[in-house]
């Protein structure tokens, strides 16, 4: 389990380093915009060859109300969120951030945790992190977090408090990773697929909802071409 917390901490690490970008010099909203669809196309390939295709091997019932469930599981929480006004967390403009820093903050942590539980459930399954996970998360944190950093500095918060809610998010991180690894030592078996098979839907709907229209908007046309480098980069990683 605490290499599975390593994990989680090395990943989600890189949401300050993108907050730390923000707040020493912010790249063009374009570079930003690419970044984000080069990861997404690693984190796509992963969720397909990592995760649903393993789980989908090991029972197909169970996996396939795994990621049902997971996908329901985060478009619910996701709408909760947006309703509350955390739905421009990724916004790099931040007036519309102003007002809603506790829906900002669950917003956030809720968009790691998909991300985290694989790395965890992962490792207890297969006895190592799949590598197109890490890469994918990784790439995309950094302009995620950017964006999300640069909006809030905007919108009036402060350098310390925009760092405080990424090691908020951080913190989560690690035990997401950790309860990833626990729930599939408890589950076992055939249980694992049910596990693997909700963070991959989940994942899928994170990517959709926040990660690709961020992507497209700030990118340009040019964001389809990095998506699908990025799921060329993770299938080759896979």
């Amino acid at each position: 389990m605490l290499e599975a917390a390593l994990w989680g901490l090395v990943t989600a690490g890189s949401l300050l380093l993108g907050a730390a970008i923000a707040i020493a010099a912010r790249p063009s909203d374009r570079t930003v915009g690419l970044t984000i669809a080069l990861g997404s196309g690693a984190l796509i390939a992963a969720i397909a060859y990592e995760l649903v295709l393993e789980a989908f091997e090991t029972s197909f019932g169970l996996a396939a109300a795994g990621f049902t469930l997971g996908a329901v599981a985060f478009y619910a929480g996701d709408w909760t969120i947006d309703r509350r006004g955390g739905h421009g967390r990724k916004k790099l403009a931040g007036p519309q951030l102003a007002s809603a820093a506790s829906a900002i903050v669950l917003g956030t942590v809720l968009d790691g945790i998909p991300e985290s539980f694989v790395l965890g459930a992962s490792l207890r399954t297969d006895g190592a992190v799949p590598i197109a996970v890490v890469v994918g998360v990784f790439v995309s944190n950094v302009p995620e977090s950017l964006s999300a950093s640069s909006g809030l500095l905007a919108s009036g918060w402060t350098r310390v408090r925009v760092l405080g809610m990424w090691i908020l998010v951080l913190a989560a991180s690690v035990v997401a990773a950790s309860l990833g690894w626990l729930a599939l030592a408890t589950l076992g078996g055939d249980g694992g697929a049910f596990a693997l098979a909700f963070a991959g839907g989940a994942l899928l709907v994170m990517l959709a909802d926040t990660l690709m229209p961020e992507a497209f908007e700030l990118g340009g046309r040019e964001a389809g071409l990095l998506t699908a480098l990025g799921f060329a980069l993770g299938f080759g990683l896979s």
